[in-house]
């Protein structure tokens, strides 16, 4: 490996070099003659002139900050003398709107044809609970019917329990319950599950028969509901659902894969556990998934909006109307008075893992962030678990929380996900199979066992994002069609149901 190959210059109008690999005190960065002046762990910055105080410091030759203090050439940069900083952008509505190509070869893969048109990559059968108190019960359902198994229907992927810690103390007619009830029904409507079961206690403020109401859910053979109370215990509650759900199999059971079109794909997009590397491999080589996607008449979720924030202007720009621009600003807006309410800040970000990584400040993040998001323009903007109903490019507002913006993005009807992480997270999620890509060679060699892909040979300079890109494309179709995930494998799921909880808890 050549000298110059231990840093990444991202841009030529770029303040800083980012450490390929763990640099020591006295390196020369031969592109700028910039000795480096202290050991630099791996994603960090290195300072490739001398930066007076105040100075903004761009990173993708955008500002991700400002110097603290005098910088001086070859010096770490990182939270000791980067600051967030006032920031301002022109939002452009719609300047770098462009036509998406039309791909000339059409791709399928192998899903599951529901009787309403939706189509499935999974073929469950769901437990949903209206509140905390009938969870414990979904999931000795789940319990046991894991431990009878499923001998006789091979088509069902399995039985899945996804309890919440809540569903009660809220206004039953507030914004709290109406996301709550978006929420369970996205998840009762998913095409992922062949059938739902929902469990209540019955005198919880999330009421089953409201939700049904409400949402103009179909009750019937394979949406049936029940609560412990009317039942006459927890006992008596299990064996009837157990009836239920053994009920459900055999037209559960008919369902067969088969090929469909490409454009029936939802993908959900997140990132976690993000590093300096993530905006330099994993985010921008799903972009080019994205825009492959996109270009086949799919559909990708961009997500939480505390992540995107101070890089807004790049998807405003993009926005296929003004209006859509205006929507995204307005999330943003709503965030800023929500973080004002609640006494924080939505730059008090990245994580502590985040910083560990390399990354400094929000606008560094959320730079690295919108990668994800492809090159195509944006169609539409949707709130916390509404249904995605456009094809192409789309973003819905949810937390920065992963667990929080992957159920909403499931709830909105993503049928597989891809989620880039640099640092490690453990997740994955049910009934949507969950893509787990890491950012470098490091994380790939700690925790293979955890990763699906790995791009770490984009930031070692050894592939190029095309080629990564293509690679994770072909890994949705295959996941699509039938292929376990690593999550999949080791039983995550069933645990990473977390509706957002924004109102207020009486």
């Amino acid at each position: 490996m050549s000298e110059v190959s231990k840093v990444i210059i991202l841009h030529p109008n770029d303040d800083v070099a980012i450490a390929r690999f763990p640099i020591s005190k006295g390196y020369v960065i031969q592109e700028k003659n910039v000795s480096v002046l202290s050991d630099i762990k791996e994603g960090h910055k290195i300072a490739l002139h001398n930066i007076e105080k105040n100075q903004p410091i761009k990173r993708y030759n955008q500002i991700i900050g400002y110097a603290i203090c005098q910088i001086q050439a070859g010096e770490h940069i990182h939270l000791h003398n980067l600051k967030m900083g006032d920031y301002g952008h022109e939002y452009d509505f719609c300047a770098d709107k462009h036509e998406t190509p039309i791909a000339r070869e059409k791709r399928t893969f192998m899903g599951y044809k529901r009787k309403n048109g939706q189509i499935a990559t999974r073929n469950y059968i769901g437990i949903l609970t209206s509140v905390n108190c009938s969870a414990t019960v979904a999931r000795r359902l789940e319990d046991h019917f894991k431990a009878k198994g499923l001998d006789g229907y091979p088509n069902i992927d399995g039985i899945v329990a996804l309890p919440q810690s809540f569903g009660c103390a809220m206004d039953m007619k507030g914004d709290l319950m109406k996301m709550m009830q978006r929420t369970m029904s996205g998840y009762a409507n998913h095409p992922n599950f062949a059938g739902i079961l929902i469990i209540g206690l019955g005198c919880e403020s999330n009421q089953i028969k409201d939700l049904i109401q409400v949402k103009g859910l179909n009750e019937g053979p394979m949406l049936q509901h029940m609560t412990i109370q009317e039942t006459g215990g927890s006992q008596k509650t299990f064996d009837k659902g157990v009836t239920i759900i053994e009920s459900m199999l055999n037209e559960a059971n008919q369902y067969t894969r088969e090929e469909v079109p490409a454009s029936e794909l939802v993908l959900a997009l997140e990132c976690g556990g993000s590093d300096s590397y993530s905006g330099i491999s994993a985010n921008p080589a799903l972009g080019v998934a994205v825009d492959l996607l996109v270009q086949q008449g799919g559909t990708a979720i961009l997500a939480e909006t505390p992540e995107i924030y101070g890089a807004e202007y790049i998807l405003t720009r993009r926005a296929n109307t003004k209006e859509v621009g205006e929507k995204l600003i307005n999330r943003i807006l709503w965030w800023e008075d929500y973080a004002k309410r609640c006494h924080a800040e939505l730059n008090n970000n990245p994580s502590a893992g985040n910083k560990e990584g390399g990354l400094t400040t929000i606008l560094e993040k959320s730079l690295g962030a919108i990668c994800k998001a492809g090159s195509t323009n944006l169609i539409d903007v949707y709130e916390y678990a509404e249904p995605v109903t456009a094809k192409g490019l789309v973003f819905m507002d949810t937390p920065g929380y992963d667990a929080f913006a992957c159920t909403g993005q499931i709830a909105g009807g993503a049928n597989i996900m891809c989620f880039t992480t640099g640092r490690g997270s453990a997740y994955g999620s049910k009934p949507t199979p969950c893509i787990k890509i890491a950012s470098n060679n490091f994380l790939w060699r700690r925790q293979e066992e955890d990763m699906d892909i790995n791009c770490g040979d984009v930031a070692d300079g050894q592939e190029t994002l095309e080629q990564a890109g293509k690679r994770i494309f072909e890994k949705i179709l295959a996941v699509a069609s039938g292929e376990k995930t690593k999550s999949e494998k080791f039983g995550y799921g069933s645990l990473e149901f977390v509706p957002w909880q924004p109102g207020a808890i009486m």
